[in-house]
């Protein structure tokens, strides 16, 4: 075996091992969903099922962020009552066709992007956020996930409303095991 053929295992797996997306089963995710702002990719979508848990992940570029589910809860709760200058649209998440969801919604802890000087609150994600739910398949599927938010940059926003679909195919739906640390993440208000 030549030195370079001898590498090339190794240097495939410091490839896997250095890809952040690699997911715990390579595979089960669905394809990114892209979201443009005229040519320049802001951020992308993707989800996986399995065992109880869908979990949805948002991809943002550098230079955009995107907001908390529960960003208007928390901006109000700051208020306390007092007028703001605005809050930014939260993400919103809907499942359908062939998954129903049956506990409260968990995301990635949200950064403050708040300037509590300008009565501006705001709580969101500016590279990667999971957001996931319990589910109960209800047919045979595929499964419809929805996203309405809102991405900006310091200058610009964009909103968006996708929607994709999440195949159900028999087996996937049975593995409890290693799918998502919801001690890492936080309950949506």
């Amino acid at each position: 075996m030549s030195p370079i053929t001898a590498r090339v295992p190794l240097i495939l797996l410091v490839l896997l091992i250095g890809n952040r997306t690699l997911p715990v089963w390579a595979g089960d995710w669905t394809p990114a969903v892209e979201v443009r702002q005229e040519s320049e990719r802001c951020l992308s979508y993707r989800a996986r099922w399995s065992g109880p848990v869908l979990v949805v992940q948002a991809r943002l570029e550098p230079g955009w962020h995107t907001f908390a589910i529960d960003n208007k809860e928390r901006a109000l709760e700051k208020l306390a009552g007092r007028k703001s200058l605005g809050i930014d649209l939260p993400t919103e998440i809907k499942v359908s066709e062939g998954l129903e969801v049956i506990g409260p919604w968990f995301q990635s802890p949200p950064k403050d992007f708040s300037k509590p000087e300008l009565r501006w609150f705001s709580w969101g994600f500016d590279d990667e956020a999971l957001f996931a739910v319990k589910v109960r398949r209800t047919a045979a599927g595929p499964a419809r996930v929805s996203v309405r938010a809102q991405a900006c940059t310091e200058t610009t926003c964009r909103n968006i409303d996708v929607s994709f679909s999440v195949p159900l195919q028999e087996g996937d739906g049975q593995n409890e095991q290693g799918v998502l640390d919801f001690e890492r993440m936080v309950r949506v208000r």
